[in-house]
């Protein structure tokens, strides 16, 4: 035996030290921390019990909770309708959300109260008085706080407790895969991709009428947004007073009678367009955008609706400052501006349509889609 420098108690070699169990490691490691354990209970000195069973089976019915919260989580965000709904339909869309919450909100409170529940049932409810002291920790030092750790282990009783291992392991393991699958489950599909049809992926929008689409050549006209996604009502010059605003969506004549293709242009989240009539006095001032000085058709100009920050609708409109707002986080555009965002997170303007009127029906069209993307100033148009 060595003795400790500075003290008089003497200290295992590091022969004896290779040899002494995981006990009289920890025993060790208390008395050279100077710690005295007052009480160290086993809180179930008589193993097997029912109350142990029943103990073990609460620990395990909240992390199996936890695990179908995180399965529940999983199961909605992949799977639950969440495109728009029109009024009237929107039942189940309304629900996308609040389920989200609700089965997250399970999981960790599942994997929470297991975790308590386990420490207060099984864990030994030590008390200890131990003496501080300054310096670095010696080799031995360190031996005997892993052997402190895994006695703790140990003396927990999870090493033989499979019911609460599996359980717990499921809950964590489900829940550590919603986490991933939250950030990244909307960039797992390849949005630039050539393969897909172009109505599939964020290089076009709605307005597009290009090869590759569902009717190639046709022309878009625009139609108003009356409320009711089947009422098919298009947009003339004359519909539409000096300082009019209103918002349109994409219309293809081969949709007239097509109640779900009428509808799917509604809920297309690309689509929404906002078209202005600017008064006399306010279109002398309009500044255009380089390259984009014909898209406009006399007094009318139309913009995407959707925010270049997060996506949400750009739906509010000052008149008499010539500003779009959007309401989730207030940033505005100079719409005399070709909406180029003066207030707020958005960094980018909002992209404008170019417009034309067909000469037989004396309708709106758009000459071709938006030439840049729409939406979030995060994706960017690939080549």
């Amino acid at each position: 035996m060595s003795e400790q420098d500075g003290g008089t108690e003497a200290l295992p070699s590091d022969e004896e030290l290779a040899n002494m169990s995981r006990e009289e490691l920890a025993m060790l490691g208390a008395k050279m921390d100077g710690v005295e354990l007052v009480e160290y209970p086993d809180p179930w000195p008589v193993k097997g019990t029912r109350a142990e069973r029943r103990a073990e089976r609460v620990v395990a019915f909240w992390f199996i909770l936890a695990a179908l919260g995180a399965l529940g989580f999983i199961a909605v965000f992949g799977w639950w309708p969440w495109t728009y709904q029109d009024p009237g339909h929107q039942f189940w869309y309304n629900l996308y959300t609040p389920l989200i919450g609700l089965t997250l909100g399970i999981t960790v409170l599942g994997l929470g109260i297991g975790v308590l529940v386990y420490v207060k049932k099984f864990v030994p409810h030590e008390v200890a008085v131990q003496e501080r002291h300054d310096g670095p920790s010696a080799e031995i030092d360190r031996q005997t706080v892993l052997a402190e750790l895994a006695d703790a282990g140990v003396r927990s009783t999870i090493a033989r407790r499979s019911l609460i291992k599996r359980s717990a392991g499921a809950a964590a393991g489900l829940m550590g895969l919603g986490l991933v699958i939250f950030p990244v489950g909307g960039f797992i599909k390849n949005p630039w991709s050539k393969n897909t049809p172009p109505q599939d992926t964020l290089r076009f929008t709605g307005w597009y009428s290009g090869a590759g689409s569902e009717s190639p050549g046709e022309r878009v006209f625009l139609r108003q947004d009356t409320g009711d996604p089947t009422e098919v009502a298009l947009v003339s010059p004359a519909d539409m007073d000096a300082g009019g605003l209103m918002t349109v969506f994409p219309f293809r004549e081969s949709e007239r009678n097509d109640p779900e293709k009428l509808l799917a242009a509604y809920q297309r989240v690309d689509n929404p367009t906002l078209l202005f009539r600017f008064r006399p006095e306010d279109a002398q001032h309009v500044i255009k955008r380089q390259g984009q000085a014909s898209f406009n058709y006399g007094d009318y100009y139309a913009f995407s609706k959707i925010c270049t920050h997060l996506g949400c609708p750009a739906s509010l409109y000052e008149e008499q400052t010539q500003r779009i707002l959007c309401p989730c986080h207030q940033s505005q555009f100079n719409a005399l501006e070709y909406c180029k965002p003066v207030f707020g997170p958005a960094a980018r303007a909002l992209p404008q349509l170019p417009l034309a009127v067909d000469e037989q029906t004396g309708y709106f069209y758009a000459v071709h889609d938006y030439i840049e993307p729409v939406g979030p100033g995060y994706w960017e148009r690939g080549a």
